[in-house]
């Protein structure tokens, strides 16, 4: 069995540095089916794809910004926004022909990277470089506002935001916390230490559970999402970096970069009802399985293996790699839409 050193996989999954300018463009858009599309980011070829779900192929790919990591999905689907982690903007283009049709600049050495597009129209993002999270306010109009909140730590990356917008929660990778920042009141943010290496977060849907992985030490934990308390610890696969919550709100998942598996946690219980192969432990180093999205309905789980510049289709219910999509150079930040 192959274990990877900390230092490789760090490197390998591009926490600091920025990729050359790509210069391919594909502005093709073909017709595509009624299963959906995937759209995913290019941090090593700066690129932004989409993938017909149906047909398996990519069906456009443009130049987007520099090393974008994460990107997020308009509530109406129409347009998809990038965070800029190699430069200091957020990136909006149409879901339909991949035009970019905004730019926020976020200032001096943002580094934006965890993103939502919140329900409530507004665009959340942190600032890694700034140590702060930012609030867009309609980032469609010109007369869009933005709002930084800074979080007192260093390094904020992961972002989670409460249904009524009004709270988020960052993992700090420098300062090896989880915060929580009140966006309403402007209070002054309140971390912890959540085990090593805190990097993962969602939040549960009603807002009640707050989900955080911690790499360093090959564990999931349930936050009481104002206290952030413990509620649950959960030993999970090694070296977890990203964990999402399915939308029936049943299960979550980690992706474990070192073992190349996901965990499947039922959230009522705690307890890892399941273990999913997506690789073997042999090949999770080349592989360097990071980000992860379900289906809209909760059937199937997209995972990025940036070494391989691959996105595996896994069926939930089955546990199988169904497939594997390519869609550009380093591809991370994904998005489905159905």
């Amino acid at each position: 069995m192959v274990k990877a050193s900390k230092a490789a996989l760090l490197a390998a999954i591009g926490l600091a540095g920025c990729a050359p300018v790509a210069t391919e463009t594909r502005s093709a858009i073909e017709a595509e089916s009624d299963e959906g599309a995937l759209f995913v980011a290019g941090k090593f070829g700066n690129t932004l794809a989409r993938v017909d779900l149906g047909s398996g192929q990519e069906t456009a790919r443009v130049d987007s910004c520099a090393n974008p990591h994460e990107l997020a999905v308009s509530p109406d689907s129409e347009y998809v926004a990038l965070a800029c982690y190699g430069g200091t903007s957020v990136d909006i283009f149409r879901t339909a022909d991949l035009v970019r049709v905004a730019s926020v600049d976020l200032g001096s050495g943002a580094a934006p990277h965890g993103i939502v597009w919140h329900r409530n129209g507004s665009i959340y993002s942190t600032a890694e470089g700034r140590n702060s999270v930012f609030m867009i306010r309609d980032p469609l109009s010109e007369m869009r506002e933005t709002f930084e909140y800074g979080t007192g730590k260093e390094g904020s990356h992961m972002l989670a935001v409460s249904p009524d917008g009004r709270t988020a929660w960052t993992t700090d990778l420098k300062s090896k916390t989880v915060t929580r920042i009140d966006m309403l009141t402007k209070r002054a943010p309140f971390s912890t230490t959540v085990g090593i290496e805190p990097e993962g977060i969602a939040l549960s849907e009603d807002g009640n559970t707050l989900w955080v992985t911690a790499r360093g030490s090959d564990m999931a934990y349930a936050l009481d999402p104002q206290s952030l308390e413990k509620i649950k610890d959960v030993p999970v696969g090694r070296f977890p970096l990203r964990i999402a919550l399915r939308s029936q709100g049943d299960v979550a998942i980690t992706s474990n970069l070192a073992d190349g598996a996901l965990s499947v946690i039922d959230t009522d219980t705690g307890a890892v009802i399941r273990t999913i192969a997506v690789s073997s432990p042999e090949e999770a180093e080349s592989r360097q399985q990071v980000t992860i999205a379900w289906s809209p309905d909760g059937r199937r789980i997209y995972v990025a293996e940036t070494g391989t510049d691959t996105i595996a289709e896994v069926d939930f219910e089955k546990g199988e790699v169904l497939r594997r999509f390519s869609a550009g150079d380093g591809g991370d930040g994904l998005a489905v839409v159905q």
